[in-house]
């Protein structure tokens, strides 16, 4: 029997795969930009996928489904923001939250930024653990880091599961760790794939993982990798972090090469079919804002498995 799931702030696709991988059939995507809702089409021609503004979403005929997951969006909880947390605009838990009585879905997961786990949030944290309590789910939060799952990036990224208690008590967080490649190991091939000489020496210097890459505001002008502290730590890997390339750096090519749009997608996990739809700068916020698709599939097999272990107890 395979499991269900309804996906909240979609994006390009991330959490989507993950999911995927972890065996679910998305009954939806929910997402508001339409670039990321382009992005989904052409990739998953199959996918349903609702472009809509979540806090007018109805989830009411997604009622029953197993699993209810999401990446709301994290400047509320940031430290590069003002962390207002609930009183932000565009905290969307009371929406998520609204969503989960409308479909009472069997399982929930929410990614967001590790911000939220800081005492200063612990309040709003026991406020979302007493609305989920209220509807008859045990709840916990657990800090991942992409790393630990292949992926060559300093992302760390806090995940809410909350399942019924039947299905509670056979959830078990992954533990088993996979070692990450450096940046130089893993885009090695993109960058010398227009014969860049240069390219060899790069990648063996750049011999670390990868900061957390950022998506930028979409007040912000063009994209780029961070502030300037985030772009010192991109220069230590021989990468210039003040903008996103083109293409790769050419024959007789000298300084620090910028990035693809494609190679930060392979150092956010996913794979390199995946076509990103539009120009530049939106095709790299799609892929700076999302969820490393490998670290959603960890999370989700664990779901699936406590989802399944429960129907096969009633079966037996």
């Amino acid at each position: 029997m395979s499991l269900t799931s309804l996906e909240m702030c979609a994006g390009a696709g991330g959490q989507a795969l993950g999911l995927e991988a972890a065996g679910f059939d998305h009954a939806a995507l929910v997402e508001i930009d339409a670039h990321a809702c382009a992005t989904l089409r052409h990739n998953r021609p199959r996918w349903t996928v609702v472009e809509q503004d979540l806090e007018r979403f109805d989830g009411r005929s997604y009622r029953g489904i197993d699993l209810l997951a999401g990446g709301l969006p994290c400047p509320p909880f940031s430290v590069a923001g003002k962390q207002l947390g609930k009183l932000d605009a565009r905290n969307l838990f009371p929406t998520a939250l609204r969503l989960a009585t409308e479909i009472r879905p069997r399982a929930i997961m929410i990614e967001n930024v590790k911000g939220i786990l800081e005492p200063v949030f612990a309040e709003y944290r026991t406020h979302i653990a007493d609305a989920l309590s209220s509807m008859g789910y045990k709840s916990c939060w657990k800090l991942f880091n992409a790393a630990d799952f292949g992926v060559p990036q300093l992302r760390p990224r806090a995940i809410l599961v909350a399942l019924k208690a039947e299905d509670y008590e056979r959830f078990e967080w992954p533990s088993e760790k996979q070692k990450a490649p450096t940046v130089g190991q893993c885009l090695h091939d993109l960058m010398s794939e227009r014969g860049w000489e240069g390219a060899i020496d790069w990648a063996s210097k750049a011999a670390a993982i990868a900061p957390t890459v950022v998506g930028g505001s979409k007040k912000h002008g063009g994209p780029d990798l961070g502030p300037t502290r985030a772009r010192a730590a991109w220069a230590q890997l021989g990468v210039d972090g003040l903008g996103i390339a083109n293409e790769a750096p050419e024959p007789g090519f000298n300084g620090m090469p910028r990035l693809t749009v494609r190679m930060v997608a392979r150092l956010q996990g996913f794979p390199d079919h995946w076509e990103f739809i539009g120009s530049k700068t939106p095709a790299y916020r799609q892929v700076g804002n999302a969820f490393p698709p490998p670290v959603a599939e960890a999370v989700a097999r664990r779901i699936a498995i406590a989802l399944e272990s429960s129907q096969m107890k009633l079966a037996g």
